[in-house]
């Protein structure tokens, strides 16, 4: 695996000033492929993590943070400012993986080796540094952009370029690259987790979707069902999608690579039920996720005659049940990890470690754990070694779906080679949930696809940068925020009031302190003082 590799690294990860300490920038250091894919590895480190996976998640509408004011807590109730931690780690972290790149590029080609299999290195660090430049852009707007290492002076003294020019970057440089990366059907078992030419067809897609590029979106989602950059499929479990027995499976395009005992990461030793080795809940889903969930009759809990209150988890969408744990959760039946008899109970009445307490204790603050991602294979302290799916092909067909019904050209047919089969996979048997809804106009269809979108990609990353392209902050970001319906009265648990600044929050301010040392990033984003 490409990305396993964790010991090496650059000295000083702030800011976009860094400068390689170590042997990196040594000549005698590029003398083989060897080497240089150490380089290689350390970039794949660079590009995304565990933890940005659950800090995303942390954004949006789906999770609440309960224990202390986190930095992405702070965003969402309205108090972050210029000096807020996350605005430097995340830009420092950035430049850092940008400047592991440019030193690649500017050595690899003294390097002696295969001129085949130094095209397809190169291929591959130049979608790390199209991904992450994409990824600026997202968080930051207009960012310096720069093709190649830079001193200190000159990082201290280089502007903002404007956000399509960095864009249209980012599409040359996919394009470009296609040809040097395999499909995924020529990887061999040695070389799994490499990037392929499917991850660049569908970031290219992810991108073009983020701009509302519906033609585009189109095209690019097309050639990847098409089989151009190998051959996908949705996996036959959803649950089994996120477990360390089916990695790398027909349905994932792209993932970032842990391994047991060696790479792991621990989040999940905070969002986990008490009885089942959780420590302090600081993550858990909110109730807004949980009624996103339609019945098994594909209509929403608003209109469903299969919705009981009094049972509100029974008659479900079944992803639900892959990816959160309610109360009186069958855990024996959908965890898996040979335990007999075990039912999580989450309501005060009940008693138990795992019931809800009030909003200062170590169990959950929503009523509500996390399933989705729960790793069966746990070491000591939840420390997992599974794989984070950074791209699937359920993605792709629901991003393809969407851009038709942006089009006006949604239909029967596009229907039935995206949700239906998607539904299909979860467990939906009724026609309710997987027949053509005929009878919906565009901006029905638009609710549909986007409730689809949670329900399957919940707990990937995706749904803040999902609302921040719909334009749709006041829509999912303001409000107070709910659990379950252990409240006084029965009343749903009231949380934070959220509040989303439209002319402010659809992008991050500049961090102070790059603004303190370059003033030429100067002004800040709309919202954020200087």
């Amino acid at each position: 695996m490409a990305c396993l590799f964790v010991a090496l690294a650059f000295g000083g990860c702030n800011g976009m000033d860094n400068e390689p300490t170590d042997k990196y920038t040594d000549s005698k250091f590029w003398t083989s492929v060897d080497k240089a894919q150490y380089v290689l590895n350390m970039a794949y480190n660079q590009l995304y993590s565990a933890g940005t996976m659950w800090n995303d998640e942390r954004l949006s509408d789906n999770v609440f943070q309960g224990r202390g004011f986190t930095d992405q807590r702070s965003m969402r109730n309205g108090i972050a400012d210029p000096s807020t931690g996350i605005f430097k780690s995340e830009w420092g972290n950035l430049y850092a993986g940008i400047k592991t790149c440019h030193v690649f590029l500017e050595n690899i080609d003294a390097v002696d080796g295969d001129a085949t299999v130094k095209d397809n290195m190169k291929a591959q660090i130049r979608f790390i540094r199209a991904a992450l430049y994409f990824r600026l852009t997202n968080l930051y707007g207009d960012v310096p952009f720069f093709t190649q290492s830079l001193t200190k002076t000159e990082a201290r003294t280089i502007g903002r370029t404007a956000r399509a020019q960095v864009i249209s970057f980012v599409h040359s440089e996919l394009d470009a690259i296609m040809d040097n990366l395999p499909t995924s059907d020529q990887l061999t078992a040695d070389r799994r987790g490499e990037i392929t030419k499917g991850a660049a067809l569908t970031l290219q897609a992810r991108v073009y979707l983020y701009d509302g590029d519906w033609p585009n979106v189109e095209k690019y989602c097309k050639r990847v069902m098409d089989g151009e950059g190998g051959s996908y499929d949705l996996f036959n479990s959803y649950s089994g999608l996120f477990t360390q027995d089916n990695e790398y499976n027909c349905e994932v395009i792209m993932d970032c690579g842990y391994i047991p005992s060696k790479r792991t990461w621990g989040e999940m030793y905070d969002m986990i039920p008490l009885s089942m080795g959780g420590r302090v809940i600081s993550t858990a889903p909110t109730q807004s996720l949980v009624d996103n969930y339609i019945c098994l009759d594909g209509k929403p809990i608003s209109t469903s005659t299969m919705y009981n209150p009094a049972l509100p988890y029974q008659n479900r969408d079944p992803r639900m049940t892959a990816t959160v744990i309610y109360d009186r959760y069958d855990w024996s039946a959908n965890v898996g990890d040979g335990s007999t008899g075990v039912v999580i109970y989450t309501n005060p009445t009940s008693g138990t470690a795992d019931a809800y307490q009030g909003t200062a204790a170590n169990a959950s603050c929503t009523g509500y754990y996390m399933r989705k991602y729960y790793d069966v294979k746990h070491e000591a302290s939840m420390a997992s070694g599974l794989n984070i799916i950074t791209m699937r092909y359920a993605d792709v067909l629901l991003m393809y779906a969407e851009a038709m019904n942006e089009q006006n050209k949604m239909s029967e047919e596009v229907w039935n080679k995206t949700v239906r089969p998607i539904r299909v996979r979860a467990g939906f048997t009724l026609a309710g949930a997987l027949d053509y809804p005929s009878a919906q106009d565009q901006a029905a269809m638009r609710t549909t696809l986007r409730n689809e979108r949670r329900s399957e990609l919940a707990m990937e990353g995706l749904r803040w940068f999902d609302i921040k392209r719909w334009k749709a902050g006041s829509e999912y970001l303001n409000g107070y925020v709910y659990g379950a319906a252990f409240g006084a009265n029965n009343a749903n648990i009231r949380l934070d009031n959220y509040k989303f600044d439209e002319k402010r929050d659809y992008l991050w301010s500049i961090p102070q302190k790059e603004m303190d040392i370059n003033p030429n990033l100067k002004p800040n984003n709309p919202g954020w003082s200087n």
